[in-house]
């Protein structure tokens, strides 16, 4: 992949922890952080008990402090209707992007999801601003051609969006999958760090949650789907996209596994 190479400052060649080396026995440390109390880890809380992590939280609606960025073995950066952009007004986001450069030094597995994509990619120095349509609801999402040593997502699937910003791609950066209305939907930065503009760890309740906080965001548009249609889709289309979610998962804790 990256061979070593520096992106920004950051280096991505640091060497495996012990307990992620073949027979080592402590559980997996897990740190979520969480924006809003209504986007949570939904299917991932199931992959994370099957794998007996240890999960801990910084929700920063509540005023929860960091972890050291040295402390976690795996971080999950969620969603959030703010932008990344929004410093001034939620400086917590910036200690939030100093703890993601941080944890990236440290070569930590780490998956953003919506804003947390947004958060990674502003991390690494590239511009987060608004995409020229929304995008909410379940939409087709296509790989770009694969890349040696990447995650490689199917060729086309249907996923859950609620987002109406974008990102650059990080320098450096693999870019995996796009859309109709977004162009960068999914990027990798080295072996174990994933950006997903799109969520795959959407369940029935999560969609719920989204839809009651956020219906006001529910316009006519393009690529802007009714709450109707929304909580009309079949129970099929989570257990895809949630075991997409746990083969992501798999692959960027890889060197954690048993």
């Amino acid at each position: 992949m990256m061979g070593g190479r520096r992106s920004r400052g950051v280096f991505f060649e640091a060497p495996i922890p012990d307990r992620f080396r073949p027979g080592g026995e402590l559980p997996m440390r897990a740190h979520i952080l969480q924006h809003v109390p209504f986007e949570d880890t939904g299917s991932i809380a199931r992959w994370l008990e099957s794998r007996k992590a240890e999960s801990t939280y910084t929700r920063f609606f509540a005023g929860d402090r960091l972890p050291s960025p040295g402390d976690p073995d795996l971080v999950i950066v969620m969603g959030g209707p703010m932008s990344a952009n929004d410093e001034a007004g939620l400086p917590w986001l910036r200690a939030e992007k100093n703890f993601i450069r941080g944890a990236l030094e440290r070569n930590t597995p780490m998956l953003g999801i919506c804003l947390g994509a947004q958060l990674i990619a502003s991390a690494l120095g590239a511009r987060v601003y608004r995409n020229p349509e929304k995008e909410i609801g379940w939409f087709p999402v296509l790989s770009v051609p694969p890349v040696k040593d990447c995650f490689h997502f199917p060729e086309a699937f249907y996923a859950f969006h609620w987002h109406g910003e974008t990102f650059d791609l990080p320098e450096g950066s693999i870019h995996l999958a796009r859309s109709r209305a977004c162009a960068r939907q999914a990027f990798q930065v080295g072996d174990r760090v994933i950006g997903l503009q799109f969520h795959l760890e959407t369940t029935p309740q999560s969609a719920r949650a989204l839809v009651d906080n956020c219906c006001d965001e529910l316009q006519r548009g393009p690529y802007i789907q009714s709450e109707r249609q929304i909580m009309g889709f079949p129970a099929s289309a989570y257990e895809k996209t949630n075991r997409l979610m746990d083969e992501l998962l798999s692959y960027i804790t890889r060197f954690h596994e048993p």
